[in-house]
């Protein structure tokens, strides 16, 4: 693997498979190093000229084909004898490479670039081989392939007038380009449908929040009139009745917004805050809730109302008799 590393390029194979490409890339190094002439028949170069480029191909052969040509000294005759023995190759590659031609078609391809690709490819080949292969007869055999879907598009690009296939290939990666990214847009969420905004979410819940402080504080439910009393706020005071038969209860004072919150903390000695549930409602005698939230039955509250009536003309009787002179 260490000797590979130091390769200008691949040796050639012993099956052959790669001698075209190879000879190709031996004669460019060896007109580099100025010993291309040593590779023609009957060149008059120095020893010092043949030796170097000996040494540099035989470095770029295959371990079985040193073996085989190791007699040989002289870089014009193993250029000669590896020509004789794998020349063939050009009489497998041209029939192929025609039918590949014939064949070619760009809706085969998943993209632009793999037909691109396979385009020059082929006519490298031919080229290769004296087959002249010009930019028109690319431009044709490329407009000619389209999927008959894109019809309307191969017409539109025919009237542009392209003179170079390099043209209508950049034309043409460039609107592949713009497609993928319009179908990404496209697939990232279902047609018609539209995000929601996280600015919106973050104000309807500041919106709660404060609609529940509001609650708290007593102005969740707007303002009630009543009779006797004027305007009243909050839940427990009526929505524009009045409360006159209705006895005020003792010392009640709602907790503040921050004092609920304040779990942790103690209730302050000395305080005449009332818990909600101590309050008596005296409608019907129970305790725990509010006119507003009353939900005793109506024969219930009669009953309790006529025992506070008659409670009241017994201690009224008794007084009365209590003050009779002796």
């Amino acid at each position: 693997m260490s000797n590979l590393t130091k390769l200008e390029f691949n040796a050639l194979d012993v099956t052959g498979k790669n001698y075209l490409t190879w000879i190709l890339d031996a004669e460019i190094h060896l007109s580099a190093m100025g010993l291309g002439d040593t590779i023609k028949e009957g060149n008059k170069t120095s020893e010092q000229d043949k030796a170097k480029a000996m040494i540099f191909l035989r470095h770029h052969l295959d371990e079985g084909l040193k073996t085989e040509y190791l007699t040989i000294k002289d870089p014009s005759t193993l250029w000669k004898d590896l020509k004789e023995r794998y020349d063939h190759q050009k009489m497998v590659i041209i029939p192929k490479a025609r039918y590949d031609w014939l064949h070619l078609r760009l809706q085969d391809y998943k993209s632009v670039s793999e037909y691109n690709s396979a385009m020059f490819k082929i006519t490298s080949q031919l080229k290769l081989f004296g087959e002249n292969i010009t930019d028109k007869d690319m431009l044709e055999k490329t407009y000619s392939t389209f999927h008959a879907n894109n019809m309307l598009l191969q017409q539109q690009y025919r009237e542009r007038g392209f003179t170079k296939y390099s043209e209508l290939i950049s034309v043409l990666l460039l609107a592949e380009q713009n497609n993928e990214l319009l179908m990404k847009n496209h697939q990232a969420r279902p047609t018609g449908s539209t995000p929601f905004p996280e600015v919106n979410a973050v104000t309807n819940n500041e919106y709660r929040d404060n609609k529940s402080f509001g609650r708290e504080r007593g102005h969740g439910y707007g303002r009630g009139r009543g009779r006797g009393h004027g305007r009243a706020r909050g839940r427990g005071f009526g929505r524009g009745r009045g409360r006159s038969n209705q006895q005020n209860p003792p010392n009640f004072k709602r907790k503040s917004y921050f004092q609920k919150r304040a779990t942790n903390e103690k209730k302050p000695e000395g305080s005449t805050m009332v818990k909600r549930g101590e309050s008596t409602y005296s409608c019907c005698g129970m305790k725990g809730h509010w006119r507003s939230t009353c939900r005793t039955s109506k024969h219930f509250v009669d009953l309790y109302q006529a025992s506070l009536k008659n409670v009241e003309t017994n201690f009224t009787e008794q007084k009365s008799i209590g003050d009779r002179p002796s």
